[in-house]
C-alpha cells in the first residue's frame, strides 16, 4: 500500500511507503563429506556434517538408538480457529511429511559434473502449547491425564503417535505443553483428534530427522557438489499440518553441499628415480662371450593411495614414435626404443573394470591411461617396468663399440580427467 503523508509546496512532496509482511522461505544447508580413511579403506560412502539440533540434542540416547539425527527449524505453527472435539481430520492435529524418497542433482560448479542425491524426513517432532493448563480445559484430575484425556483416553499423550507414524522416545509435558517426536517409515497422515474444545494452540518449532542416499564418491571428482531441495509448507503442500494449524513460513528449502575431498598421492623409494636397465642375470655373458641379452630391463616400486579416477601420462626425452627412447651421444646419437609399462595393485583398475597388468604407456595427445577404484587404495605397491626390447639389441649391442645410453621419463599421475 502506497501512502501520500504530506504534500509540501509543488518541489516537494514526501512519500511513506507500508509493505506488509509476508512468509519467507526457510533455508538450512545439508552438509555431508567424503574423505577416505585409511584405517576403513572399504568404507565409500559421505558422512553426515550437519550439526543436530532439536530433539536429538535433547535426547541423544534415543536417536542414537533409532539411528536418526535432526534438525530443529524456527518454524511456528499457530492455530487460526479453534479446534473443536471429534472434527474431521484435516480440522484436527493433522501431520503428513515428506516421508517418500525425493531426488536432486548436486552440481560441481568447477567440473560441471552431476549427480544425485535422494532425501526423505524419517521423523518429525515439536512442542504443542495450548494457551490453558490441560487440566483446565478437560477436568483431568492431573497433568499426565489432562494430556491422556485431551487427546481420547489411555493412548492419548503424544508418546504414542497415531498410524502410520511410529514411536521414537520418550515426551515431556508440563501443564500447558508436550514436547513429543515420532519417527515416520511410509508416507501418510498421522492424526490426534481433540476430545475437548481447544481455544487457541501452536506448535513451537518444527523438528525432522531424514535419511541420504549418496552416490559413489569414488567416481566424483574431489570439490563441492550443491543443489537444492525446496518443500513447501502449510495445507495442501509437503509439510501439511491441516487446515487449523497454519506456518508462519511457506517454504523449506534445504541447500546440499557433499564435500568430496580424494586422495591420489604416489611415493617413490629412495634413488627410484634413477633406472638403470640390466639383462636377465647382469651383463656376465656379454662381457664374457659376446652373448648379447635378450633384453635389457628394470621394474621400479612404487606406492600409490588413491581414491578418485585418475589419469597416467609420459612425456619422454628422446622420443621415438610415441614410444619413450634411450640416446648414445657418443655413437653419433644412436636411438633405441624403450618400452614403459605400468602394473597397479589391486583395487585399481581400467574404466572397463579389468585390471592393470603390464599396461603399455605412450606419449602424445589422446595416450593418457585413465583408471579407477574400486575402493580407497593405501599405499599399495605398484610397478612401472621399463624394458629395451629383443628387436633392439642388435643395434644397440655391437662388438667393440662402447658407449652409454641415457634418456629421461617423465610419468605423471593426473586426477583431473
Amino acid at each position: 500500500m502506497v501512502n501520500f503523508k504530506t504534500c509540501m509546496p509543488q518541489w516537494l512532496c514526501l512519500l511513506a511507503l507500508f509493505v506488509a509482511p509476508t512468509a519467507e522461505a526457510v533455508n538450512q544447508e545439508i552438509r555431508a563429506l567424503f574423505r577416505p580413511d585409511p584405517a576403513n579403506p572399504q568404507r565409500n560412502t559421505f558422512i553426515n556434517k550437519t550439526p543436530v539440533s532439536g530433539y536429538c540434542a535433547d535426547y541423544p540416547d534415543q536417536c542414537e538408538q533409532n539411528a536418526t539425527f535432526s534438525i530443529r527449524l524456527p518454524i511456528r505453527f499457530d492455530s487460526v480457529r479453534a479446534m473443536q472435539p471429534h472434527d474431521s481430520q484435516r480440522n484436527s492435529s493433522m501431520f503428513t511429511v515428506p516421508a517418500q524418497w525425493r531426488a536432486l542433482t548436486v552440481t560441481n560448479a568447477e567440473t560441471g559434473e552431476s549427480e544425485q542425491v535422494e532425501m526423505r524426513i524419517a521423523g518429525f517432532g515439536s512442542r504443542y502449547v495450548l494457551d490453558d493448563k490441560v487440566t483446565n480445559l478437560t477436568g483431568a484430575p492431573n497433568t499426565l491425564e489432562g494430556h491422556r484425556a485431551l487427546w481420547g483416553g489411555p493412548y492419548g499423550s503424544w508418546v504414542n503417535p497415531p498410524s502410520p507414524c511410529q514411536y521414537s522416545g520418550v515426551g515431556w509435558y508440563t501443564d500447558d505443553f508436550y514436547q513429543f517426536y515420532w519417527k515416520t517409515p511410509i508416507q501418510g497422515s498421522c492424526v490426534k483428534t481433540a476430545s475437548f474444545r481447544i481455544p487457541t494452540m501452536y506448535y513451537e518449532y518444527l523438528d525432522f530427522a531424514y535419511e541420504l542416499r549418496t552416490p559413489n564418491p569414488l567416481g566424483m571428482s574431489s570439490g563441492l557438489y550443491t543443489g537444492d531441495l525446496t518443500y513447501r509448507i502449510g495445507p495442501g503442500g509437503d509439510f501439511d499440518m491441516g487446515d487449523v494449524m497454519v506456518p508462519n513460513d511457506s517454504d523449506l528449502t534445504l541447500s546440499f553441499v557433499l564435500d568430496v575431498q580424494h586422495t591420489l598421492k604416489v611415493d617413490i623409494p629412495p634413488g627410484g628415480n634413477k633406472i638403470r636397465l640390466e639383462p636377465q642375470g647382469g651383463w656376465q655373458s656379454w662381457l664374457q662371450a659376446g652373448r648379447r641379452p635378450v633384453r635389457l630391463f628394470r621394474d621400479q616400486t612404487f606406492n600409490i593411495s588413491a581414491s578418485t579416477r585418475f589419469k597416467i601420462l609420459m612425456q619422454c626425452g628422446p622420443g621415438i614414435g610415441g614410444e619413450c627412447g634411450l640416446e648414445n651421444s657418443a655413437d653419433n646419437g644412436r636411438r633405441v626404443r624403450l618400452h614403459v609399462s605400468v602394473s597397479l595393485p589391486d583395487g585399481l583398475t581400467d574404466l572397463s573394470g579389468q585390471p592393470v597388468r603390464r599396461l603399455r604407456l605412450r606419449t602424445g595427445a589422446g595416450n593418457e591411461q585413465q583408471f579407477k577404484p574400486g575402493f580407497y587404495v593405501d599405499r599399495a605397491p605398484g610397478t612401472l617396468h621399463f624394458e629395451v626390447p629383443q628387436s633392439e639389441m642388435e643395434s644397440m649391442l655391437r662388438p667393440g663399440v662402447a658407449g652409454t645410453y641415457t634418456g629421461i621419463v617423465i610419468v605423471i599421475w593426473d586426477s583431473e580427467i
